[in-house]
């Protein structure tokens, strides 16, 4: 499990656009990566939206973004599409990744208690250092809270 402060450990998983992405191919940009509970429902659709809408900003800040849900590739790409989302999409349908980040939890879903992504971010700085997590995220003003979390970490 990873913790704020220490290396993340190389990772890897398929992606969107055919390919096999590790954490080692981001090494020299800051690193988003939002997990989310599953395609095509409406809070993960607005926080897609929300990260898609502000890439510029983000790549501005020498950032990549990366979603990870247990969704399969094939049902990523219909999701990346529709939402033209300009970043991959990542399928961790063994939760390999999900519990390296520690985001599988029991929730209530219409009175019963189901295992799911507890919707969290994390920002790994480029030299693969877990600099700042939130989870429980609210949708609503997080992408501005993570846009603001690294001006900060730049400006310092």
């Amino acid at each position: 499990m990873v913790t704020p402060g220490h290396p993340v450990p190389d990772f890897e998983a398929s992606s969107t656009g055919d390919k096999t992405v590790k954490l080692s191919d981001y090494h020299g940009k800051y690193l988003i990566i939002y997990f989310y509970p599953k395609d095509n429902t409406p809070g993960c659709i607005l926080e897609g939206q929300s990260f898609r809408d502000n890439i510029e900003k983000f790549t501005a800040l020498n950032a990549v973004i990366v979603g990870v849900s247990r969704d399969t590739v094939r049902v990523h790409e219909g999701f990346k599409c529709k939402q033209q989302f300009p970043f991959d999409l990542l399928s961790d349908p063994d939760e390999q990744l999900c519990q390296l980040f520690d985001v599988i939890k029991m929730k209530n879903m219409y009175g019963k208690q189901v295992r799911g992504i507890e919707r969290s971010t994390f920002l790994i700085a480029p030299k693969g250092l877990l600099v700042r997590e939130w989870r429980k995220v609210k949708v609503k003003e997080h992408c501005e809270e993570v846009l603001q979390a690294l001006h900060e970490l730049i400006n310092n």
